[in-house]
């Protein structure tokens, strides 16, 4: 990266709120990004931004998509990816009432990211079952 693009993106870039670090190091024990890690990482993160990146859901929609997830981990999930900017809560009036989840911007990103990561994984399944096979075969624990 040149000079003046660098520039370029530090100008472009969002401010940190006031008492906020420039910079955050995922390696070290009290980073806040640990956290967001954790959130977009974990098994239901993961999935819950996955299933919200193909659309706009209501809880019960996402929570069959999800399959295996409760509805309280669901709800906790939603929560901690909602704090983290990740997704938009939206209550909506009517009759019934109902509740919708979408991305932000962020969290689309984020979730495109993701998603690279799960189709790789997806693809090569075989050799991943191949290994298992392997190390299970000489007995490893």
């Amino acid at each position: 990266m040149t000079e003046s693009s660098a520039r370029t993106a530090e100008e472009s870039a969002p401010a940190a709120p006031s008492g906020v670090p420039d910079a955050f190091d995922v390696f070290a024990r009290s980073c806040p990004s640990r956290t967001t890690l954790e959130h977009v990482t974990g098994r239901w993160g993961g999935l819950t931004l996955g299933a919200l990146h193909e659309d706009t859901l209501r809880f019960n929609q996402l929570r069959r998509r999800v399959d295996g997830v409760s509805e309280k981990m669901l709800s906790q999930t939603l929560h901690a990816l909602e704090r983290d900017g990740l997704v938009v809560r939206d209550a909506r009036a009517g009759n019934p009432p109902h509740v919708e989840y979408r991305l932000t911007p962020l969290g689309a990103e984020v979730s495109t990211r993701l998603l690279g990561l799960i189709t790789l994984l997806e693809d090569r399944m075989p050799e991943v079952l191949a290994a298992r096979e392997t190390y299970d075969g000489r007995g490893g624990k």
